[in-house]
């Protein structure tokens, strides 16, 4: 098996959800007498909430290097938002990071998809760095919540979700912006923080929730098996 490295703490919360799902995507292949060699470096989340563009950059280039330099074969950035030093990152280092809107543009393509609403916090849902790729890689169209429910969402995920607080209040918002993204034309919704399959399930919606969390995981597991 190969040894990935994982980038976590932002949240805490969606990392321990990363290593238990790695885990047991691995075992239904390796069975459960074993499990893999994983690395995990775990940052403080209020590098991220800074949000200054070049701390999050070299902090992540720290991290990446110092997995590298300890055996990991590729690196998985555990939530959707760090995304955002991935090109700063992948040329400065010599192994691959599984990027997370790959993960979910295959399963999107797989499920014959052409457009998704993106839900996350603003900086997720606004620079690009998942939209661009999509549209990029697999010739997907990303639609976001409009006007004020911009804030609100990225109030949520940063005050609510990523603090490890799962409301019905949140959990009613998210919900009518799912449907208000399908009234829109959107085919599926990217749960595009890493919280968000915590406080929504499948079954809460009449469109298919691509849960950036699980694909990731997915994507993570069938490297370490060989399978990618």
């Amino acid at each position: 098996m190969k040894t990935i490295g994982l980038i976590g703490g932002t949240s805490w919360h969606s990392t321990i959800v990363y290593y238990k799902l790695i885990n047991e995507m691995v075992g239904e292949t390796i069975g459960t007498q074993g499990n893999p060699e994983l690395l995990i470096y775990s940052i403080n989340i209020e590098i991220m909430r800074a949000q200054d563009a070049e701390k999050i950059n070299n902090k992540y280039l720290e991290v990446s290097r110092k997995l590298q330099e300890s055996g990991a074969e590729a690196l998985v950035i555990c939530a959707n938002t760090p995304h955002m030093a991935y090109k700063f990152v992948q040329p400065r280092i010599d192994i691959p990071i599984l990027h997370i809107a790959d993960a979910t543009g295959k399963e999107a393509v797989r499920l014959g998809v052409g457009k998704v609403g993106l839900l996350g916090n603003k900086p997720t849902m606004t620079k690009g760095f998942i939209p661009e790729l999509l549209k990029d890689n697999y010739e997907i169209e990303t639609i976001i919540p409009e006007g004020e429910a911009l804030d609100k969402s990225h109030k949520y995920v940063s005050s609510e979700l990523t603090q490890g607080q799962f409301t019905d209040e949140a959990r009613a918002f998210f919900l009518d912006q799912i449907s208000q993204l399908k009234a829109r034309g959107a085919e599926a919704v990217v749960l595009g923080c890493t919280e968000l399959p915590i406080l929504i399930s499948p079954e809460s919606s009449d469109i298919p929730l691509l849960a950036t969390t699980d694909l990731h995981a997915r994507m993570a597991a069938d490297f370490i098996l060989g399978n990618s």
